[in-house]
Order: C-alpha cells, then sequence, then structure tokens
C-alpha cells in the first residue's frame, strides 16, 4: 500500500490524554477514581457568554469569518491585554487559532524550516515537543530540576542563545509545574534576550490569569520594550474562562507573525465559528467574577495540596504560584514495593499505574513533561474529591517499603 509522510512517525499521541482515558475506563468499570490527570479547569463560564452565543446564533450570518478574527475579537483581545500591561498592539498585530495549541502549531511552522532549533525549558508542555518533531525541528533541551524550582536561570538562558537558536519558547506560568517568574527573574532573562536580536520568542503564557500570592504577572516586553519586535504572547480563553471546548487560542506579536499566522489559517481553518467568536467577545468583555473568584479557589486548593505534600517524608515539592498543578519530585519512591499490592515501583511511570490501580488516583508520570523523576498533580477536580485523593496519595507513600 502507499506509504504514510516521514511527518506522522514523529506524531505522538497524547500521554496526558492516555492517562485520562485509562482512569475513564477504570470509572466505567466501577472503580471509585479521583482523577488528577487532565488540565481542565472543571467549572464553566458566566450565563453571559452563552447569551452571547446564543445571540450570535440567532442572527446567523452563514458566511466564512475573517482568517485573523473578527474586529469585534481582536478588540476585546486588544483591550484584555492591555490590562496586564501589554500597550501599543493593534489589531494588525493579532492572531487567532483553535485554541493555543493550535497557535503554536502555527507559529512553529511559520518560524521553524526543517533543522532548525527551538530551545525550552524542562519540564515542558507535552506538545511542545511534539510540535517540534512534527516540523522536523531541533530541539535544545534546558534542564531545570527541583533543585532550582523548576525555573530557567540567566546563565543557562545565555549558553543556549550562544547557539543561536531560532525560536526560544518561554511558559510563565508553567504547565506542568505550576511555578510563576516574579518580576526581577523575568527582567534578568530579558537582560540576556536582548543580546541575541536573531531569536523569536514566544511566551505561552495562557495561565497569566492565575497567579497566587500578589505576585503578578510579568512579561519580557514590560521590562525590556525593545524586545516587542521578537516577543509573541500567546494566550487563551480555555483556562481563565472555563472554556476549553470552546477552542479559542489568541496571540499578539510583530505584524509580520500576525500576517503570517493568519496566512495559515486561511489554508487550513480559515476562521473561528461566529458564535464561538462572539462568547469569546463576552467572555473578555463582561463580567470577571467567575475568573477571579476561581483564581482565589485555585490558590485555596494548591494549600491544601502542599498541605498533604509536605507531610510526606522525602518528598520534594517546590511550591507553585500559579496555574493549577503540583509537580513534586517522587523519586523517593523509586526501588520500593507497595506492600498491599505488591507492585514495584521502579520509575514514574509504575508509581502511576501503582497509585492508579492500587487507590484509584490518576496523575500524570513526569518522564510525559521531560523530568521521569515528577508527577503532575491537575488539582480541578470538584472539592469534595480533594482531600480524599490526597489523602489516598499519602496513604500510597507510607504502604511504600
Amino acid at each position: 500500500m502507499p506509504q504514510f509522510a516521514q511527518r506522522i512517525g514523529r506524531a505522538r499521541p497524547s500521554a496526558i490524554m492516555q492517562i485520562a482515558e485509562k482512569a475513564k475506563r477504570l470509572k466505567a468499570e466501577g472503580r471509585d477514581i479521583v482523577n488528577f490527570s487532565i488540565g481542565v479547569p472543571n467549572f464553566l463560564p458566566g450565563e453571559h457568554v452563552y447569551q452571547a452565543a446564543r445571540e450570535s446564533l440567532a442572527s446567523d450570518s452563514g458566511q466564512y469569518g475573517s482568517n485573523r478574527g473578527s474586529d469585534a475579537l481582536l478588540d476585546a483581545f486588544l483591550a484584555h491585554i492591555e490590562k496586564i500591561g501589554l500597550t501599543g498592539y493593534r489589531r494588525a498585530n493579532l492572531g487567532i487559532g483553535i485554541g493555543a495549541k493550535q497557535v503554536l502549531y502555527n507559529l512553529a511552522e511559520a518560524l521553524l524550516d526543517e533543522g532548525d532549533t527551538i530551545a525550552f525549558a524542562v519540564p515542558y508542555w507535552t506538545s511542545y515537543l511534539d510540535i517540534a518533531q512534527i516540523v522536523n525541528a531541533r530541539v535544545e533541551l534546558l534542564p531545570c530540576p527541583p533543585e532550582q524550582d523548576y525555573k530557567l536561570t540567566p546563565a543557562q538562558l545565555e549558553a543556549a542563545l550562544a547557539k543561536k537558536p531560532r525560536v526560544f519558547l518561554f511558559n510563565n506560568p508553567s504547565n506542568p509545574t505550576g511555578m510563576v517568574y516574579g518580576k526581577d527573574e523575568i527582567a534578568a532573562l530579558a537582560d540576556v534576550l536582548v543580546r541575541y536580536p536573531d531569536t523569536w520568542v514566544i511566551t505561552d503564557d495562557i495561565y497569566n490569569a492565575m497567579v497566587f500570592d500578589g505576585l503578578g504577572y510579568h512579561n519580557f516586553v514590560h521590562s525590556r520594550p525593545e524586545l516587542r519586535e521578537r516577543v509573541i504572547f500567546v494566550d487563551s480563553l480555555s483556562k481563565t474562562y472555563g472554556m476549553p471546548g470552546w477552542r479559542v487560542g489568541l496571540m499578539a506579536g510583530p505584524q509580520s507573525v500576525a500576517k503570517a499566522v493568519a496566512t495559515l489559517n486561511s489554508n487550513h481553518i480559515t476562521s473561528i465559528p461566529e458564535a464561538v467568536q462572539a462568547a469569546a467577545v463576552a467572555a473578555l468583555t463582561g463580567p470577571q467574577d467567575v475568573p477571579e473568584a476561581k483564581c482565589r479557589e485555585f490558590q485555596a486548593k494548591r494549600d491544601q495540596v502542599m498541605q498533604a505534600m509536605d507531610a510526606i517524608p522525602g518528598l520534594v515539592c517546590p511550591r507553585p504560584q500559579g496555574a493549577f498543578y503540583v509537580f513534586p519530585d517522587i523519586s523517593v519512591a523509586f526501588g520500593k514495593t507497595h506492600a498491599p499490592s505488591g507492585l514495584k515501583i521502579d520509575d514514574d511511570l509504575s508509581f502511576c499505574s501503582a497509585l492508579l490501580e492500587a487507590k484509584g488516583v490518576a496523575c500524570v508520570p513526569g518522564s510525559a513533561f521531560g523530568e521521569p523523576r515528577g508527577m503532575r498533580i491537575s488539582y480541578t477536580c470538584p472539592t469534595p474529591q480533594l482531600a480524599p485523593g490526597l489523602q489516598r496519595i499519602q496513604e500510597f507513600f507510607a504502604e511504600l517499603s
């Protein structure tokens, strides 16, 4: 039979979704499962979002939309980013996609030729590596272990940029670790970036509205405005507004990059549906009480998870300050056996498999994010499930020998 293209051999199914599917299957079999695996916010947007979608459907034009996005959506996004200090942009600086993942894929297609290098920190969001491999780019991984709170240092960035990668991809707040770079940390990295004018900078900052402890969100452009001509800011409605299924991703950056993204859209998605864009406008411009309340709720849940992690002997877990993830170093369990089940723990994969089988708790192995000593806990589950799930994890560790 005819052969597939080589790139499909480089594409891999999401490790996160594989864990989520296994948890779903066990639950369907009657198991009591607490799912800490999938990174969805588990809340719905306000009623005004649905009303906007209904009104749009009632007056549906049935026509194609703009490859760049409707003027109403672009203006709403401009107002949104101005609130976080990203000023001076115009509609021509903006682009859209079917979720932030598709925006990132478009950026990879637009900025990376085969064999070009993209650099990013480890742990990383799983799709970074997958997208890079599909477009056949070289990957420069920058290890950021728990000993340095999973954060990239200026010295690491300097060493990486000296090799002249085409793209530096940065994630703040981080998925999977929940770590947030403060103002001084961003400024120090920005000072390095200005010295390497041939590298594009993508900031995947879709959790920018979920920052705790009064730390605030900071971008390289805040510290060094001259970086505006090379920095592409990526955002999404999925996490902030409880709208992952609506699939709205956005970007702000140089006009040339926004034009390239619109051109790529014209060749595959064409546009985002009118009703979805109307809902997005309502989310961005309407009452912000739901996302603000959820941010406070997630901070409280973070505290609850950290209290449980800190109580486990030998477990190392840097304290996250954003998103809705905790990423403990579980290597203290390697080489041990879960006594009640007889399951041996050799690595992060066997740990998460045994935890799911023995205790009905689904977490994602750290190797999915490039850090095999870790495990991602997504604490967006319904509040009544959080404490029992954490207790099961504590019991699991206590039963290791």
